[in-house]
């Protein structure tokens, strides 16, 4: 089961994910997190604490991508696990995400608060 915390400053979103990504309820849990913050510039998806994104949460991660850029908003992840990681390279999706270290995530938090 995937759970998901919002926090927002300014116009920095960041998602919090703690669980599995595998079947197509947490996925769609995904979308409808990042679909309905109110106008973001940067959204942060931190997937830390997933440890498994399988066929569906890969899928859904891809469409979000597209739809992040469509809406022009940046969106990263926040240091996935390596499993999540190896995942995206299989999918040959890994360098269409942008991955993000705590430490720019910090600098983006501190100048959206600003």
């Amino acid at each position: 089961m995937l759970s998901v915390d919002i926090s927002c400053i300014g116009e920095v979103a960041i998602i919090e994910c703690e669980g599995r990504i595998v079947q197509s309820e947490a996925a769609f849990k995904l979308r409808q997190a990042v679909i309905s913050l109110r106008d973001p510039r940067i959204i942060v998806l931190d997937l830390s604490k997933v440890p498994v994104v399988e066929g569906g949460g890969l899928g859904m991660l891809q469409f979000l991508r597209q739809w992040a850029h469509s809406h022009d908003i940046q969106l990263k992840l926040l240091d996935p696990c390596q499993s999540v990681r190896d995942r995206l390279k299989h999918a040959n999706s890994m360098g269409e995400f942008d991955i993000a270290t705590l430490e720019e995530v910090m600098v983006l938090f501190s100048r959206a608060d600003e």
